[in-house]
């Protein structure tokens, strides 16, 4: 146990759960997006479809899709920023079964075209957990550097990806496949010690048969 789990993320109140936590998961969504976002579909779970407009989890949410961290100021000012900054929103309640009680959903448009859809949860103490990522199942928490590779589902994939990791000496603390249906699109969920060079992404990238590459730092970068 570290210091952070004892006594919390640095962060603007009130709740770690609702807040902070959620202004993790928008920022993460924001990253993996790759851009600004300039439209935001939000649908909360649980406990927070119940108390996010007393808890703030609707500011905090936006806050991280402006690409906030969790102790800015400027978290309660954040539906005043989103529209200086031409991003609208939208936020519903939703059913998800079995679902942690804090859960949303992000369905996130960017100026260029581009979007993308995540499923994530705050899991305590300004911790999160992506369950999803554009319909596929992924389980990471952001606290580590992490890449998203969706590619194709071939034989040797996973072998062909290891490797080029392995050549250029970095080391894989937690890896996951996802591909609901074989031979079809697919996702590895690779959770890396330390910091990644920009030369492996582009090697993973210029891999056959790899679709996409994401590659989130555990400090906020991409």
């Amino acid at each position: 146990m570290n210091v952070f789990d004892i006594i919390g993320p640095v962060m603007i109140g009130p709740s770690s759960s609702h807040t902070a936590g959620a202004v993790r998961i928008g920022r993460t969504g924001r990253m993996i997006l790759g851009e600004a976002v300039s439209r935001a579909d939000i649908g909360l779970a649980g406990s927070f479809a119940q108390t996010y407009r007393g808890h703030g989890t609707d500011r905090a949410l936006i806050a991280g899709l402006l690409g906030m961290n969790s102790d800015d100021e400027r978290i309660r000012d954040s539906f005043k920023l989103a529209e200086e900054n031409l991003l609208t929103f939208s936020i519903t309640e939703v059913k998800i079964p079995r679902a942690h009680p804090n859960t949303v959903r992000l369905h996130l448009f960017g100026a260029s075209g581009k979007e993308c859809a995540l499923e994530g949860a705050s899991i305590g103490g300004g911790n999160i957990l992506i369950k999803s990522v554009n319909g596929m199942e992924t389980e990471f928490s952001g606290e580590a550097d992490t890449l998203i590779i969706a590619h194709q589902d071939m034989p040797g994939m996973i072998a062909h990806v290891t490797s080029l990791m392995a050549d250029h000496g970095v080391n894989i603390g937690n890896f996951k496949l996802s591909r609901p249906h074989r031979g079809f699109q697919a996702v590895m969920t690779v959770e890396i010690d330390g910091a990644l060079e920009a030369a492996v992404a582009d090697g993973l990238a210029a891999l056959a048969h790899i679709g996409s590459v994401v590659y989130l730092r555990a400090n906020g970068g991409t």
